[in-house]
């Protein structure tokens, strides 16, 4: 896989997404989400687990939780109707 810089599909989450669905949100920003575990609802009415790793006006690219694996995947920020990266708990 070549290396992209900080377009990277370089930094995949290191663990599985969080078990719950967090409430979703009034006004939400995914570009305070990027290296997150981010909740996403697109306009679609489809909604899922994603690890942002890339923002711009022009597209979002990350991982997206397939329910038993992360693979790449891009979306256009269009598309996106809320996301929320709540503080995910610690065993600590």
């Amino acid at each position: 896989m070549a290396h992209m810089g900080n377009k990277g599909p370089m930094r995949q989450p290191p663990l599985p997404p969080p078990s719950f669905i967090p409430p979703k949100p009034a006004v939400s920003y995914i570009v305070d989400c990027v290296y997150q575990y981010t909740y996403v609802w697109l306009r679609s009415g489809e909604n899922f687990w994603f690890y942002p790793t890339y923002v711009d006006m022009e597209g979002i690219a990350g991982y997206r939780w397939s329910g038993s694996y992360w693979y790449f995947y891009g979306i256009d920020p269009r598309f996106i109707d809320a996301v929320s990266c709540p503080p995910i708990p610690t065993p600590f």
